[in-house]
């Protein structure tokens, strides 16, 4: 096991771990050398070599973001199936969130990418695009990947350009989680599922008034709550490899915040750029600087842990169908590795193997297999938890199609988004110029 400092799933490294930006573009123009170019592993990438000369045994390399609670799963499981294979071993590898992509462009710019690593929707397509991801989908068809329990949009939002290059190793959705004990305190109803954002910035509103903290965080700076009032529109975050939105579109998401802004439905500027910075640990429904954040659903046994207060969780506002299973992070194999069919089955495995699936629990999100999904939920003890797979559950019956995977460039969209909409929040731009740079930042990105 090679671990990172952090003990805690996504938690940042300290400062003085990061890779300086002028360091992180140089390592990801190196991949794009790299991997635009014919793979340059050569026998490597033509044919399964699992068995030449090792005796028929096989070392593939792992490689997943996490702390250590996440690892010791991992690693549990990937025992296991050297226990049901023994002529399979592992070389695992493990990191924090934070600086695990620019890890990830360093091995395979240096032509020594793992067999088998964790991806998640930021960098899916990207890394589909450029060749260095196996297209799992001739295992799908063939049955030596098995996802016929998986529900169908879960499915789909691994597939890039028609190839299958990832496979959800849990599922997750968006969730509006509120204090429920605040607003029982103060005789407040609580936010339903199917509100309009209308409705829930006057149900924000009206807390404000009775419970004298603002009603919901500002989410105008939040990508999962834009993309989400996007689809409602009829609209999308992308469209093919270009933006599904306009800055009309932008404009009237931000007006629709600086509304409730105005009529004291959410913080003020400083208090909702605290919650924009801050990790899950410190959303401002746990620090009591607002009654409602805006997550996702799995979160909800991270956010209970601080806070002495209940929490409800309900879907966004609008239409819950805009919502759909959203993969928490994938499992995708180098195009290049001399052991793809096995690095395939492991994944087959943690995903459909139920003394796998039960080891792995709910940590990577709700098991993508919904017939061990149901048999994990049984057996689960945390009531945050056991709350969020009931939303997430009910949901389920409401999920529409699922977007197309985030194309290359989404992370600066998303950091965009955010610069874009702190500006309108401090006063610095109207929404229309705000969300006209936004435009203009995000098609640069995405070009």
């Amino acid at each position: 096991m090679h671990p990172a400092t952090s003990p805690t799933a996504g938690t940042p490294a300290e400062p003085h771990h990061r890779t300086p930006a002028p360091r992180r573009r140089f390592l990801r123009g190196m991949v794009a050398a790299v991997v635009a170019v014919p793979l340059m592993f050569g026998a490597a990438a033509c044919g399964d070599d699992d068995s030449a000369g090792d005796g028929g045994k096989v070392k593939l390399s792992v490689f997943w973001w996490g702390g250590e609670a996440r690892a010791k799963l991992t690693e549990d499981a990937l025992a296991l199936y050297t226990r049901k294979h023994p002529d399979v071993t592992f070389e695992k590898t493990w990191q924090a969130n934070q600086g695990y992509f620019d890890k990830l462009a360093t091995l395979t710019a240096g032509g020594n990418p793992p067999d088998l690593f964790q991806i998640d929707d930021n960098y899916l397509a990207e890394y589909a695009g450029r060749s260095t991801v196996l297209d799992l989908k001739s295992y799908q068809d063939s049955g030596k990947l098995d996802v016929s329990k998986f529900p169908k949009s879960l499915l789909e939002y691994g597939v890039v350009d028609g190839k299958l290059a990832g496979v959800a190793a849990g599922e997750n959705t968006q969730g509006l989680v509120y204090n429920k004990t605040l607003l029982t305190r103060n005789g407040l109803p609580e936010p339903t599922t199917g509100q309009s954002w209308e409705e829930h910035i006057a149900w924000a509103e009206q807390v404000a008034k009775k419970a004298k903290v603002p009603g919901t965080q500002d989410p105008s700076a939040d990508y999962k709550a834009f993309w989400i009032w996007l689809r409602q529109q009829g609209k999308d975050l992308y469209n093919g490899k270009e933006l599904g939105f306009t800055a009309e579109d932008v404009t009237k998401w931000f007006t629709l915040w600086k509304g409730a802004r105005d009529r004291g439905a959410t913080p003020t500027a400083d208090v909702i750029h605290e919650g924009n910075a801050s990790d899950v640990t410190k959303q401002l429904v746990v620090t009591g600087k607002a009654a409602t954040s805006w997550v996702w659903v799995n979160q909800m046994p991270d956010l209970k842990k601080n806070t002495k207060d209940e929490l409800g969780v309900v879907a966004y506002p609008g239409d819950p169908s805009a919502q759909w299973a959203r993969a928490s992070m994938y499992w995708s194999v180098f195009k290049g590795s001399k052991h793809r069919d096995t690095a395939v089955d492991v994944i087959n495995f943690l995903a459909n193997d139920p003394e796998a699936v039960a080891l792995l629990g709910t940590d990577r999100g709700l098991p993508s297999n919904m017939d061990l999904r149901a048999t994990v939920s049984q057996t689960v003890t945390d009531p945050a938890m056991k709350q969020s797979i009931q939303v997430e559950s009910e949901l389920a019956q409401k999920f529409g199609q699922s977007p197309q995977v985030p194309i290359k460039g989404h992370s600066k969209v998303k950091s965009e988004l955010v610069k874009a909409a702190e500006n309108v929040q401090y006063q610095r731009a109207t929404p229309a110029q705000a969300a006209e740079q936004f435009v203009a930042a995000c098609k640069s990105a995405i070009a």
